[in-house]
């Protein structure tokens, strides 16, 4: 792991050299069954990064992420313009949601050809949201603003009358807490205002920019659609394509976080489990590093422990099956070198 990091630490000097900047890593995790996402834990490791930083006339944030909050995008961005006269977002991969929000305040992005961009229209997380069926009683499935928007959308097209409209929102209300729903209406107006305050550096007229917006709030059509840097350059944003140097040495990084968070390899607590004794694990899942402030980690550990559970089949006979159990003993943000 310490090897891996300085190993990263190398390269980001090597980026920071090429574009003239300080450069700082961030990636948010997306392996399956270990997500993480951009939160408002993370403001402050990066102030104790920038601290160290600057201020400075350029900062160039590498971003590797499937979105997160809202509010800790527009915060992080925000105070990253404060430490740097100029901006620059560098999207080696996934770039997504709040991710791409990010990218909006950057006076200038710079894409991998594998690099991708999408909508940053919400999905709201609420304890009041509908629950997964299946899963355990706490989760609660995220509810997309712009799906809401779209099935009342469609009601409204029926054109069937006011009494119809009427009992498809009292139905649309028993199916989503009428909190959520408020919640969402205001969450819809105000990624549209962030995104507007983001862009208003980008000098495009009120016409254009409202076209920008109104495509990443709702006219892609899906919060999955993928937008690679020609279309973005089309959209109207300011990117720039990865050079062939910068491009291999990204790599190189890509290749360092990616065995470091394990991102290509599904978790499955029966793998990690061993027979007939606790296995403790630690997992790296989320990064945010720089050459002058060293390495904070997400880190997830603990132990999962075989425990025999005894079942009574439809004859009367017992037997007994094995339940893996996950003690987890820690999990936030850890200060790694």
């Amino acid at each position: 792991m310490t090897d891996q990091i300085n190993h990263r630490k190398d390269i980001l000097q090597r980026i920071a050299g090429i574009r003239n900047s300080s450069a700082i890593l961030y990636v948010t995790g997306d392996r399956p069954g270990l997500e993480t996402r951009i939160g408002q834990d993370v403001i402050d490791l990066f102030v104790d990064h920038l601290d160290e930083v600057g201020p400075v006339e350029k900062i160039t944030l590498i971003l590797y992420t499937t979105g997160g909050s809202t509010s800790a995008a527009w915060n992080l961005v925000n105070l990253l313009q404060m430490f740097c006269e100029y901006l620059e977002v560098i999207t080696p991969g996934k770039c997504m949601s709040s991710g791409t929000l990010i990218s909006l305040g950057a006076n200038k992005i710079i894409m991998t050809k594998q690099a991708t961009l999408g909508p940053i229209d919400p999905s709201l997380q609420h304890p009041l949201a509908p629950p997964i069926p299946g899963a355990s009683p706490d989760a609660r499935a995220p509810v997309s603003v712009e799906e809401v928007r779209g099935y009342l959308d469609a009601v409204k097209n029926c054109n069937a009358g006011e009494p119809f409209e009427g009992q498809a929102l009292l139905d649309l209300s028993n199916k989503v807490h009428p909190l959520v729903l408020g919640q969402i209406f205001r969450s819809r107006q105000q990624i549209r205002d962030l995104a507007k305050r983001l862009l208003i550096k980008s000098n495009h007229d009120q016409k254009k920019l409202e076209s920008i917006i109104d495509f990443l709030c709702s006219d892609s059509g899906s919060h999955d659609y993928t937008i690679n840097r020609r279309e973005a350059r089309e959209l109207g944003l300011n990117v720039e394509n990865c050079s062939e140097e910068l491009y291999t040495i990204l790599r190189e990084l890509r290749d360092s976080y990616f065995t470091d968070l394990e991102l290509q390899v599904p978790y499955d607590i029966n793998t990690i489990s061993q027979p007939n004794r606790s296995t403790p694990y630690i997992f790296t899942r989320a990064i945010v590093e720089s050459p002058d402030h060293g390495a904070h980690h997400f880190i997830s550990e603990g132990e999962v422990t075989p425990q025999e559970i005894p079942q009574q089949l439809p004859n009367g006979a017992t037997i007994n099956q094995i339940a893996i159990g996950d003690h987890r003993t820690y999990e936030g943000w850890r200060k790694i070198l």
